[in-house]
């Protein structure tokens, strides 16, 4: 039923959720970063090369990820997400514990899979979650605490890792049950999946909110009708997904070649690129979806809602910068400007998710978060640091030059992006003119 304004869970019980999601968001990339951090044993260990773990890294993870998300999405708008998102939690963190137990190759490619398929429950569950715990003008801030756990978790998971595997090799862990006797390589692995259990433990505590805006028939609407939905509403749609879709092909594509960026170009150590790169992405990191927050309920308090489609017209403009560091003077200045990248990502990520949370209907929240993650998965992960690579290899052909070959792909992509973000913008200021859906339920009309 039809749940009443006034009837927003207390703040302590919201609050606890989000940091129950802040904490699972940080889980999740950790178990999914580290096996980029023990290539070597695990190949020495396992007897496999670089295909293998290539494989392992890509297609075991990303693109079961993707394939899921949209049923998972489906799954969300019509079960309890708390229920969906605590087995969600559950699996991948024992696949993360089985992929420090696994005996050989085909093992650890199906705990991979199964990571994916557990963490593709997350980001659909958590933003409709928060959405039904939070009123419209408040719920900036708890989504951009959400996405600060992400985003500050690949810094968490080098350090995480680094210290594990330290203490691993000093034996620190030989009168441990399970972790007596592993591998260092395997005990990061066992060690990060029993995190995740604790998480599920907190996610028992809670109770799945009262979903906002439905009524009894419109609860669990079929496929067929999500799809005509966004067929009907394709004009704003549309571009705000390709136009996310696009932003991050440059996000990705360049953090996963600026390390590389810096110690080839600037001729620097990695142990300059972890003193460097690392705590200014995590500052940075931290920033962006706090001011992405701060800005949406500035904007809702003012009573400005299209205000966030003119500031994601003009934010990935702002990441120009940052795909230009090869043309910085020193490494110390590249590795600044690069990581500021960091919080303007950040900041488009949280207005995406929070506009779409206020244009399409509640019974479609998940699916809606789940198009943006397969869109990020297909079009980011998977492309940009391919792009990046061929027009290194067949356009300039030189290793020393990746710097250029990344203001080459991620240049005209924020480029871009910023251009479908625009025509979103003229979309929905024509569907407010019009008294279309997706305006209606913004409360522009």
């Amino acid at each position: 039923m039809r749940a009443p304004a006034e009837s927003w869970p207390r703040a302590a019980t919201a609050w606890w959720m989000v940091a129950l999601l802040f904490l699972a968001g940080i889980c999740s990339v950790i178990d999914r970063a580290i096996l980029n951090m023990v290539v070597d044993p695990v190949r020495h260990d396992l007897g496999i090369g670089d295909g293998a773990i290539g494989l392992l890294q890509g297609l075991a993870f990303g693109l079961f990820y993707a394939f899921m998300g949209m049923p998972m999405g489906l799954a969300a708008d019509r079960v309890s997400r708390r229920n969906l998102l605590t087995g969600g939690i559950a699996l991948w963190s024992l696949a993360t514990i089985g992929s420090g137990l696994a005996a050989g190759f085909g093992q650890l490619f199906a705990a991979r899979l199964l990571v994916g398929l557990g963490e593709a429950a997350l980001g659909p569950c958590a933003i409709s979650l928060i959405s039904d715990l939070f009123a419209p003008d408040k719920r900036g801030r708890p989504i951009s605490i959400y996405m600060m756990g992400q985003s500050l978790a690949q810094g968490l998971g080098i350090a995480f890792t680094g210290i594990v595997l330290s203490a691993a090799a000093k034996g620190a862990f030989v009168h441990w049950p399970v972790l007596a006797g592993l591998a260092p390589w395997r005990t990061v692995f066992v060690i990060s999946g029993s995190l995740g259990l604790i998480v599920v433990l907190g996610m028992m505590t809670t109770r799945e909110p009262v979903r906002r805006g439905l009524s009894p028939l419109a609860a669990h609407p079929g496929l067929g009708e999500s799809a005509a939905w966004f067929w009907r509403n394709r004009a704003v749609l549309a571009p705000l997904y390709l136009g996310f879709g696009v932003c991050f092909i440059a996000a990705y594509g360049g953090a996963a070649w600026q390390p590389t960026m810096l110690m080839r170009g600037f001729g620097v150590s990695p142990q300059f690129v972890g003193a460097w790169l690392g705590p200014l992405s995590m500052l940075f990191s931290a920033t962006g979806p706090l001011v992405g927050g701060w800005l949406l309920d500035r904007s809702m308090k003012a009573g400005k809602p299209m205000l966030r489609f003119r500031l994601l017209s003009f934010m990935p403009l702002l990441a120009l910068p940052s795909t230009l560091a090869v043309l910085a003077g020193d490494a110390r200045t590249a590795a600044f400007v690069v990581a500021t990248g960091n919080a303007i990502y950040a900041v488009c990520g949280t207005l995406m998710f929070a506009t779409l949370q206020a244009i399409v209907p509640a019974r479609m929240r998940g699916t809606s978060i789940a198009l943006t993650l397969v869109l990020n998965t297909l079009l980011g992960a998977a492309s940009g640091p391919l792009l990046v690579a061929s027009v290194n290899g067949a356009v300039l052909h030189d290793p020393a030059k990746v710097g250029w070959a990344i203001a080459l792909v991620a240049g005209p992509a924020v480029i871009v992006a910023a251009g479908l973000f625009n025509m979103g913008r003229i979309a929905m200021a024509r569907a407010a003119k019009q008294g279309d859906e997706t305006a209606a339920l913004l409360g522009v009309v």
